[in-house]
């Protein structure tokens, strides 16, 4: 009865997960070039060098910060959504992990080379990423995923036809 149970939750929470981390990915890139466009304007670039010449501990908590701090603004939007403020709650989560998305983008890609430098951080960036593209693959494989490809290819063609008139 047990591993039933497990092989359920597991493909039950296989979906949800793989997109929470197809937007990660999807938004890594494209978030950290506008947060560098937006350190350019407030002209805090000067930073970066300074972010990069991190020995590997200050790096670490350089990195851990601004997750910890979404952290309170996170519960405080379940909160807003469990009093029945529901579109609040819900703004505020996603506006949380667009910014929390882009500043961890960026400060990890300042940090990675110094994160590397700590063997255990190293194992477990490369055990994630090992796992995160086996889930990745499975789900990419899917019937459904390739029922959604064809569905998207299919609007955009449709959606390119309608301006093309």
């Amino acid at each position: 009865m047990g591993r039933w149970l497990v092989n359920l939750l597991g493909w039950l929470l296989r979906w949800p997960l793989a997109l929470l981390i197809l937007f990660e990915e999807w938004g890594w890139e494209p978030l950290q070039h506008a947060l560098v466009r937006l350190s350019e304007r407030l002209r805090l670039r000067w930073l970066e060098p300074r972010i990069r010449a991190l020995p590997p501990y200050p790096a670490l908590a350089l990195y851990a910060v601004p997750a910890l701090l979404l952290l309170p603004v996170k519960l405080l939007a379940l909160a807003a959504i469990g009093s029945g403020h529901v579109v609040l709650g819900a703004a505020v989560i996603v506006t949380a992990k667009v910014a929390g998305t882009a500043v961890l983008a960026r400060l990890f890609t300042l940090t990675r080379p110094a994160l590397m430098r700590l063997p255990w951080f190293a194992r477990c960036y490369e055990g994630w990423t090992a796992w995160k593209e086996a889930l990745l693959a499975q789900v990419r494989a899917s019937a459904t995923w390739q029922a959604a490809r064809v569905m998207r290819r299919w609007l955009g063609l449709r959606w390119a036809a309608l301006r093309r008139r």
